[in-house]
């Protein structure tokens, strides 16, 4: 281990030891993730996938920092994309339970209130199966499209208001690695099983389980970074 893997060791204990050591800061946070959801999940997102790419960077590159890599726009795009994902699993969380108990399986909405049960199991992994299904193939699109973007223009905060030409970008992506990898791949075999987890935890811990698991993401990134240029 190098002294650099130390440094960012460290700043991940930095993130989440406060929280541990200081009960108040503990609450502090629950009362502002329950108040600000959406501003808390942009802030969780923002810090914690763009450490994941980071750490993805250091896979591909040896380096934990790179010129026009473009730390900047990778946060403000990740930020965005917290939003939509603390929305998503809104929308999936709330639907799936009632969509199960239309489909059959009554009390699926309570389950999900309660403590862990069988059915509370099924209808996470239900969640998780229509999260990523529905919604993961879109949100993991648009990364490439934005990730692309901001190397196409060097890293650089201009990124950000330059309009991104989606229709070329998309007809370049890599297909065979974006199928074959990401979607068929990682979203079976990974994402859906972590996001049953993620379900069945609390509220509150849920968002801030997924911002974690972004770290995974800047690691699959990287290995699919890696993948496509084979």
């Amino acid at each position: 281990m190098k002294l650099k893997d130390l440094y960012m060791i460290l700043f991940i204990a930095a993130l989440f030891l406060p929280f541990v050591i200081f009960p108040a800061l503990y609450n502090f946070y629950i009362g502002a993730n329950t108040k600000h959801g959406i501003l808390m999940a942009m802030l969780k997102f923002g810090v914690l996938a763009t450490t994941g790419e980071l750490i993805g960077l250091r896979i591909k590159t040896g380096d934990y920092f790179a010129r026009g890599f473009g730390i900047i726009p990778r946060a403000v795009v990740w930020a965005f994309l917290g939003a939509t994902i603390a929305i998503a699993f809104k929308i999936f969380s709330m639907g799936t339970p009632a969509c199960l108990e239309y489909l059959g399986v009554p009390g699926a909405v309570a389950a999900m209130k309660g403590g862990f049960t069988a059915l509370k199991l099924l209808s996470a992994f239900s969640i998780s199966v229509c999260l990523n299904m529905a919604y993961a193939p879109v949100m993991m699109t648009f990364h490439k499209i934005t990730d692309t973007h901001i190397s196409m223009n060097k890293g650089s905060l201009r990124s950000l208001i330059t309009p991104i030409p989606f229709a070329k970008i998309f007809s370049g992506i890599n297909w065979d690695v974006q199928w074959n990898f990401v979607y068929k791949k990682t979203i079976p075999m990974f994402w859906i099983p972590a996001h049953t987890i993620t379900f069945l935890l609390p509220g509150h811990f849920q968002v801030l389980f997924a911002a974690v698991l972004g770290i995974v993401l800047g690691i699959i990134l990287a290995v699919a970074a890696v993948m496509n240029k084979k």
